[in-house]
């Protein structure tokens, strides 16, 4: 079996997991499987990236939730499931225990874990009749106003029907994944990632009315900024950005076929993790009969 193993080298952490799992590895007679950055930092032989991705069974990701997010970007259009070790802070995404993550794979190599099954979201930006950008994300895609301290208009459309015009500092497309991300930061409801949606979230609107929205698996959302704004700018999972202009139009819905498997150690782990991140449960009031 081989194992793939993506580390974010920036992180003194999950380096030190990365070189624990390698020498384990060795032990156990598993081979880990790096690309050439991450091998160069570990100390081990490199796995050209075409290899990599034609060669592993799965994935074990060390680092955050953002780790986690450029590894679904690098395994894409590849049937790898991915396991996510956190070296971060709240590890919605990197679930693993760094602790106890010899003994999680050992259960993933024989075969007890969960998996998921986890949309992407389709990107299109359309200038008058011109495709010019088409990406997907597993968490989010976001306009936003930029630098300036100001509202931005941008016109929202479900399917072919104009919906509203939003005054906000900007309009976050989430998946289901995504809704614990920057949409629950901006007052999104939470969706489990097995509920196929889209959730449209207003960030910082200037009326009363804005409220999130949860848009059905079939629907698509189209946004439009208006006015002479010239700063706006489209972001992938908050890690890559592409300047958008006054009149584009932003096509948004889920990916059909496109999907990313993540790993659970444990079978029905998820209410378990949002009990754990929140801290759900810990109330000091008493309840009833106590």
């Amino acid at each position: 079996m081989n194992i793939g193993l993506l580390v974010n080298t920036k992180k003194k952490e999950a380096l030190a997991i990365g070189k624990r799992l390698v020498m384990w590895g060795q032990r156990r007679e598993l081979r880990f499987c790096t690309p050439p950055y991450e091998a160069s930092f570990l100390g081990i032989p490199e796995t050209p990236d075409k290899e990599w991705k034609e060669s592993v069974d799965f994935a074990v990701v060390v680092g955050g939730d953002g780790t986690f997010l450029r590894a679904a970007r690098y395994v894409q259009g590849h049937d790898i499931p991915l396991f996510g070790v956190n070296a971060g802070r709240l590890g919605f995404l990197a679930v693993g225990n760094p602790q106890c993550v010899e003994d999680d794979i050992e259960n993933i190599i024989a075969g007890k874990y969960g998996c998921t099954e986890r949309h992407l979201l389709e990107g299109r930006v359309w200038r008058e009749s011109r495709l010019v950008h088409k990406l997907y994300a597993l968490n989010d895609l976001v306009v936003t106003k930029g630098a300036f301290a100001r509202l931005i208009y941008i016109e929202v459309h479900v399917g072919d029907r104009y919906l509203n015009t939003m005054p906000s500092d900007g309009m976050i497309v989430a998946s289901p994944t995504g809704s614990t991300a920057y949409a629950l930061s901006a007052g999104g409801p939470i969706v489990p990632p097995h509920v196929p949606c889209l959730v449209l979230v207003p960030i910082c609107p200037h009326t009363l009315y804005a409220r999130p929205l949860v848009l059905g698996e079939h629907d698509s959302v189209t946004l439009v900024p208006l006015g002479e704004h010239r700063e706006l700018i489209l972001t992938q999972d908050g890690q890559l950005g592409y300047e958008i202009l006054p009149g584009d139009r932003f096509e948004v819905f889920i990916s059909p076929g496109k999907t990313v498997q993540t790993i659970s150690p444990h079978y029905g782990e998820y209410y378990e993790l949002l009990r754990e991140k929140f801290l759900w449960g810990k109330s000091q009031v008493n309840t009833p009969g106590e």
